[in-house]
C-alpha cells in the first residue's frame, strides 16, 4: 500500500479520523448540562455526525408495480399486442385521469 501524499484528504481518510463517540459524549453532555456549546459547535459536530454514522430516516416509495409472467414460449405478435395493448395505448409517463 503506498503512502498518501501529505495534505491529501480523501472522503475515506476524513471519515476514518471523525470520532463519533467523542461527539455522541459532547453533545450527550450538553443535553445535560454537564457542558455548555455554541449553536455552532453543535451544529459542526451534527454536520461530523452525519459524515460517520448513518440517517436512520424513513423513505416511503410509491407507485405501480406491474407483474408480467415470463414463460419460456415465444409469443406471436398479435398474442404479445393482445397481452400489452393497456400499455400500449397509454403513452409512457403518463396517467390516465378519472375526470
Amino acid at each position: 500500500m503506498m503512502a498518501r501524499p501529505k495534505g491529501v484528504w480523501t472522503p475515506d481518510i476524513v471519515r476514518k479520523r471523525i470520532q463519533a463517540t467523542k461527539l455522541a459524549k459532547a453533545l450527550q453532555d450538553h443535553v445535560f448540562g454537564k457542558n455548555e456549546m455554541s449553536a455552532t459547535q453543535i451544529r459542526a459536530a451534527e454536520i461530523l455526525l452525519r459524515k460517520k454514522v448513518p440517517d436512520l430516516n424513513t423513505t416511503e416509495f410509491t407507485g405501480e408495480l406491474i407483474h408480467r409472467d415470463i414463460t419460456d414460449q415465444p409469443q406471436t405478435a398479435e398474442q404479445w399486442e393482445q397481452q400489452y395493448a393497456d400499455s400500449l395505448e397509454t403513452p409512457a409517463g403518463a396517467s390516465e385521469s378519472s375526470h
